[in-house]
């Protein structure tokens, strides 16, 4: 039976052209496994393809910083303000007293007592500290009584003992002990107020530098004291050669900074009757009663100045004794100020070329 001419016609174009699969619901599985990998490159050439000059990167935002900054600068200008617009403080008062030969010469004695107490003061430190790291028993006891005794008690009644101590002895004696004395001394001659004032300071501040100079001898690598042993090196001179010069690198920071707190500490020297700086402020605002604040204001400025001197110092010492501790030396303000000013102008340039 012959079929239709149209259905054999029918069914050889059938034949020829290729079916087109249905739609199927599992995606990318039955996906031609090009178009994976056209993908993958596009997305590849997207993610390392350089931002265009609209995009920029937003940097994470910080509200609580933003809001502490602008509450320390309220607070700053409210102060500023305050001592710009008070009348009580009596600048012109205050210019008035800042150079007067009273003032001058008090910051001379606090320069005085100050450097006195700060040399003898670490002498001392250094006999303690040696003694606590000695192998008698009874010198470690006698350093650690004494370091523990002045770091309890109280500066202003070291002072206040000191310039009592007549009442205590009329005379000191040099001679054996328990026995005949060789020579005699009158305390009351000898117990002046600059005496007192810095032998107080100096006992006191013994204490203190007593544990800078220990913690410096003990920062210094066992290592370096084994090595010196081994080489048949006597303990004196193993220690002025070899440990001591590594431990100045914490020695000499620590103990500038000490010299901070001393500074201020000589305005005691007022109630063992020296007058510096704050003594003969003091003396003057009882003369003067209506000059007291500006007068305080003055001895401030003064300690201010005399503080930021010794910080600079402190601050170029430990630089200097960070060579070889550090990979880099930190930066001098005025390089971290350059760097600063740098990166400013850099940042300017690029805004400005978007």
């Amino acid at each position: 039976m012959s079929e239709p001419p149209g259905t054999v016609a029918s069914l050889d174009t059938a034949a020829k052209t290729p079916e087109t699969p249905a739609p199927s619901s599992d995606g990318p599985a039955d996906a031609a496994p090009g178009a994976g990998a056209a993908e993958a490159r596009t997305a590849e050439a997207a993610r390392t393809a350089p931002p265009s000059q609209t995009q920029r990167v937003q940097p994470l935002r910080r509200p609580g910083r933003w809001i502490a900054s602008a509450v320390v600068l309220v607070l700053a200008a409210q102060f500023v303000h305050g001592l710009a617009t008070n009348e009580f403080y009596q600048w012109d008062r205050f210019a008035y007293w800042f150079t007067r030969p009273t003032i001058l010469d008090g910051l001379v004695i606090t320069l005085e007592v100050t450097a006195l107490s700060a040399v003898l003061g670490l002498l001392g430190g250094i006999l303690l500290a040696l003694a606590r790291l000695s192998r008698s028993p009874v010198l470690r006891a006698a350093g650690w009584l004494y370091v523990w005794a002045f770091r309890s008690i109280p500066l202003i009644v070291v002072l206040i003992f000191l310039y009592n101590f007549s009442a205590l002895y009329q005379t000191l004696s040099v001679g054996i002990p328990f026995g005949p004395a060789f020579f005699r001394f009158d305390e009351s001659r000898l117990a002046t107020d600059m005496a007192i004032a810095v032998v107080g300071l100096s006992l006191n501040e013994a204490a203190y530098a007593a544990e800078v100079v220990r913690g410096g001898v003990l920062s210094v690598d066992q290592g370096q004291h084994e090595a010196a042993a081994a080489l048949g090196l006597p303990r004196g001179y193993r220690f002025t050669r070899i440990v001591l010069p590594q431990a100045l690198r914490s020695i000499v920071p620590n103990y500038v900074n000490q010299l901070i707190g001393l500074v201020k500490s000589t305005s005691l020297v007022f109630y063992v009757s020296l007058l510096d700086l704050f003594g003969a402020a003091q003396t003057m605002g009882a003369t003067y009663p209506g000059d007291i604040v500006p007068l305080l204001l003055v001895v401030t400025v003064w300690y201010l100045i005399l503080t930021s001197l010794f910080s600079v110092v402190q601050y170029y010492v430990e630089r200097y004794y960070a060579r070889g501790a550090t990979r880099a030396l930190p930066p001098t303000p005025l390089q971290r100020l350059r760097g600063a000013l740098t990166t400013a102008r850099a940042r300017l340039h690029s805004e400005a070329a978007i």
